[in-house]
């Protein structure tokens, strides 16, 4: 097993029960400082840092936004966003309903009121969101040339249900929606995953590695291709069918300390 590169997922793989680093978690990776430890997730850097900082890799890159947003030291190593006019058109798809909308660039989170959702998202990640109307942030925006790294629905599953019919029937080309959970919907651009940010980073920083010198960890659909791609896919137990099927190898729970365990037995 010739593993050079450690990629993690967070939410799910990496924390236990409390949303939180484990003391052997913290211990595992400390030990095995030589091999570079990569945060690599779906939420904003912001909600990642504080992680790196407990685990003494405030220095390595990490990959933010489901590979939409690769950082190292606040240094954008590479971006993708999804356009303005893509984010307009899904919004007025939603309007009069009770979802929740979120608009997310590098570490600005805007929400249009602090509801139960955004709460519950801000005591997740231990960051708040700005108070910003959708339309008011998409004006801004456009005069900025910027556009999401990732936008949020959140709300009654059935609700949507119907908003990723919406995406597979509108926006195909353009975006894809992963469900972390049946009231969470996390839309990206569809030209990016895990995977593609991973080789994003070996070309940049790692020339001299290749994808199967990499071990990944991962529980949800959006881990499925960098499971796939890499030298060791390892699945917790916890994570869903799809990707227990997929790994190579499945390790113990977050709550139990999935990751620690592989890498105290394997590295």
């Amino acid at each position: 097993m010739n593993i050079q590169l450690i990629c993690s997922d967070i939410d799910g793989t990496l924390l236990n029960k409390d949303r939180e680093l484990s003391i052997a978690t913290i211990e595992q990776i400390k030990r095995l400082s030589h091999i570079p430890f990569i945060l690599i997730s779906s939420r904003m850097p912001k909600a990642m840092t504080h992680l790196q900082d407990q685990l003494g890799i405030e220095n390595l890159a990490l990959i933010a936004y489901n590979g939409g947003l690769v950082l190292e030291n606040e240094t954008v190593v590479d971006s993708t966003e999804i356009s303005t006019s893509i984010i307009d058109k899904l919004h007025k798809t939603i309007l009069n309903t009770e979802l929740h909308f979120s608009l997310y660039h590098a570490n600005e989170w805007y929400v249009p009121e602090l509801d139960y959702w955004a709460k519950r998202e801000a005591n997740n990640t231990k960051v708040d969101p700005e108070i910003q109307a959708i339309d008011v942030t998409i004006a801004n925006w456009k005069k900025e040339d910027k556009g999401a790294h990732k936008i949020m629905i959140m709300g009654d599953a059935e609700d949507i249900d119907r908003v990723v019919e919406i995406i597979k029937d509108q926006f195909d080309s353009e975006i894809i929606g992963y469900r972390s959970k049946d009231t969470y919907l996390e839309i990206a651009p569809k030209s990016i995953s895990k995977k593609t940010a991973i080789e994003v980073l070996l070309n940049s920083h790692y020339p001299k590695l290749a994808l199967e010198n990499v071990v990944a960890f991962g529980d949800n659909y959006n881990d499925i291709e960098m499971l796939k791609a890499v030298g060791v896919g390892v699945a917790v137990s916890n994570a869903i069918d799809e990707v227990l099927a997929i790994s190579n190898t499945i390790t113990d729970t977050n709550k139990n300390d999935g990751v620690a365990k592989f890498l105290r037995d394997f590295l």
